[in-house]
């Protein structure tokens, strides 16, 4: 059984849960819990939980008498441990009413062929599980879940080195971070390396920030699946408290879109340019925290209004590139995040080791126009980016009609020093960004309508347990 179908297999239990008004993120949330008393029996890592919370206890309880130990499990496991366990379980609490249900996941999960998801790799089968939740649109969690083949080959451009300080301060389920430890593993022989470097990889390469809870929950379980010992912050990377996470070699992220609540302002000092705008301040904390000595580099996924946001964007556009050369931007397609015609790009930038005139000039490259939307009728691929890794690594192929450059003088000739550059203008042609995917609206449409049945059984739920 290959880890897709055991995840197929986790995911399909979802269904056990629906009469409990349980949404699909809720149970990803209840399945960690869960799964990881299960990973933990099964690699032997049991041994820093308590004796009487273990996975032979609970899968070997029924009933009523079930749900209450499980309901203290949560409790003391959150309370009376320590360490990463301890985070993990911060707050836990459990939305499953019935008994049977309960029953019912840690049975099929016994029956599951763990054998051959060690060998895969539990991490890996855990991962697959949070993607599949990220593309359940229903789910409302790919709106912190990047593409994996993005992070992919963002990460391999970036090309993280063993010894380096990573860093992804909106990361998530720590894909990011996941990603760059299994890129530095596959180009160094671990068995060869020193004990310091090994700890050093272990447990200081890679730090994140995760501000919303039950995601910060299910980061600091993929973490520890794959064998990360990561500091993982739970808060705000826009404020004061942030400040002291920065030198960072290598920077992988997708910070949120929007704006901040109520037009509010990052908190930070240590940033020039104050505006509401989420992601203007997240690139200045992002080039602020890389170190100064001209090799400390970034990939950053950001939508288009920071290309060309007057006022304050025009500041934080010269700032960066002062600090920064800005070497590439990638014009992504629409179609590959959780909303629909949602249009970002991808910025790498180096920082230099003075703050002033480090950009010279700009490539772009145009993955957007004249292409085929992305969706679930076409996914994003691997291959789908080889004409514009082959570029970003060879200046000298960089011939199609799909690159372009600028110089910085062209660049700042305009008043609101504009990056909005590099689309392919081709009127002959229909402006796909403008059409949505039929196939996708009418997934939206039926998963509309999904939500607004869970509400109505979760409603009439309450109105029964109030009678």
């Amino acid at each position: 059984m290959s880890t897709q179908d055991i995840v197929q297999k986790l995911w399909n239990l979802c269904n056990v849960l629906r009469d409990d008004g349980i949404t699909y993120h809720q149970y990803v949330t209840e399945l960690t819990y869960i799964l990881f008393l299960k990973m933990a029996s099964e690699t032997g890592a049991d041994k820093d939980l308590p004796q009487e919370y273990r996975w032979e206890t609970l899968s070997a309880k029924s009933g009523l008498e079930l749900k209450q130990y499980y309901f203290d499990l949560l409790n003391a496991l959150g309370k009376q441990s320590t360490g990463r366990i301890a985070q993990i379980y911060a707050g836990a609490s459990s939305s499953i009413e019935e008994p049977k249900n309960l029953e019912k996941i840690i049975s099929e999960i016994n029956k599951l062929d763990w054998y051959e998801a060690r060998e895969e790799g539990l991490g890996d089968l855990y991962e697959g599980l949070l993607e599949k939740n990220a593309n359940e649109k229903k789910s409302g969690a790919g709106q912190y879940f990047t593409p994996r083949v993005l992070i992919d080959v963002m990460t391999e451009l970036i090309d993280p080195q063993l010894g380096e300080s990573c860093f992804d301060p909106a990361c998530g389920t720590f894909g990011f971070m996941i990603a760059a430890d299994r890129h530095v593993r596959e180009k160094n022989d671990f068995f060869a390396i020193s004990e310091a470097e090994a700890h050093f990889q272990r447990s200081s390469a890679f730090k994140g920030v995760e501000l919303v809870h039950e995601t910060h929950r299910l980061a600091l379980m993929n973490a520890y699946l794959h064998g990360i010992d990561a500091e993982i912050v739970f808060g705000d990377s826009l404020t004061q408290s942030a400040k002291r996470l920065r030198d960072f070699d290598v920077i992988l992220t997708n910070p949120p879109f929007g704006t901040k609540k109520g037009g509010e302002r990052a908190t930070r000092d240590d940033i020039s340019f104050q505006t509401s705008n989420k992601q203007l301040n997240f690139l200045q904390v992002i080039y602020r925290s890389l170190k100064p000595n001209g090799r400390a580099r970034c990939g950053v996924v950001l939508p288009d209004n920071v290309l060309f946001a007057a006022g304050e964007g025009t500041k934080v556009r010269q700032e960066m590139m002062d600090f920064c050369d800005l070497s590439v931007i990638l014009r992504l397609p629409t179609g590959i995040f959780y909303a629909q015609g949602v249009k970002t790009n991808v910025l790498f930038f180096t920082r230099g080791v003075s703050e002033q005139g480090n950009t010279k000039e700009i490539a772009f490259y145009d993955m957007r126009t004249n292409q085929p939307s992305f969706g679930k009728t076409h996914a994003l691929a691997y291959d789908d980016f080889t004409e514009f890794m082959e570029g970003y690594r060879d200046p000298t192929r960089r011939t199609g009609e799909r690159w372009s450059r600028f110089t910085r003088e062209e660049i700042m000739a305009n008043p609101d020093v504009s990056l909005d550059l590099g689309l392919i203008r081709d009127d002959s042609v229909l402006d796909y960004n403008e059409l949505p995917d039929p196939v996708d609206s009418a997934e939206e449409c039926i998963s509309n309508l999904e939500e607004a049945v869970d509400l109505l059984q979760s409603v009439v739920k309450e109105l029964r347990a109030l009678s």
